[in-house]
Formats: C-alpha cells, structure tokens, sequence
C-alpha cells in the first residue's frame, strides 16, 4: 500500500504540525497542520524531539512513553505508551529529548 513511514489520519479536531497523536499504541507525529475533518499524515518512523518530565535524565537508548496528562514523555511504563528509545542523552534539567519512534 505504500512504505508505512506515515500513515493516514482523519482527526475530528485540528491538528498542528509536531502534534503527537496517540491511537491505542500508535504514536504519531502530525507533518504539517491538519483541519478538522480533513485527511492528513501522521509520521510513525524517525526521530522527534519531544518534551520531558523535568528532573529526569533520560540515557540513549532508555525506553520512554507518553504521558497524555502532561503531554510529555518519562521512563514510566504504567498507565502510559510506550514511544520509543532515546537517541541522545538529556540531562535531568533538559526540556527535550531525542527519541526513535519504535511501534
């Protein structure tokens, strides 16, 4: 069907372009901004900055998730989805993280 680096998406609410979208586990990053309604893409493979729950240092190669609550991403798996793995450390006062999007 095509080479499922992004995929399709439909959201019933806008969307702006860096978004993170979550569908049960699939994580997706919006490419560009999406209207309501209005078919779009998701990237489901690369690296993407994302935010981090501060103090955490996060070591390349940690496994981190989503936190829909804080619209950030820890090294907690409970009750939150998983992402994929850091690429680049982040100190414990870092904002950002670098992480690989690994469904």
């Amino acid at each position: 069907v095509h080479d499922g680096r992004s995929i399709d998406y439909t959201p019933s609410s806008a969307v702006t372009a860096g978004d993170v979208v979550v569908q049960a586990d699939l994580v997706g990053i919006a490419k560009v901004d999406i209207e309501a309604n209005r078919l779009g893409a998701l990237a489901v493979e690369g690296v993407f900055e994302f935010p981090k729950e501060a103090p955490l240092a996060i070591a390349a190669g940690d496994k981190v998730y989503w936190v829909a609550a804080n619209s950030n991403v820890n090294k907690t798996a409970l009750n939150n989805v998983y992402v994929g793995k850091a690429v680049k450390a982040a100190a414990e006062a870092a904002t950002t993280v670098l992480v690989r999007l690994d469904q």
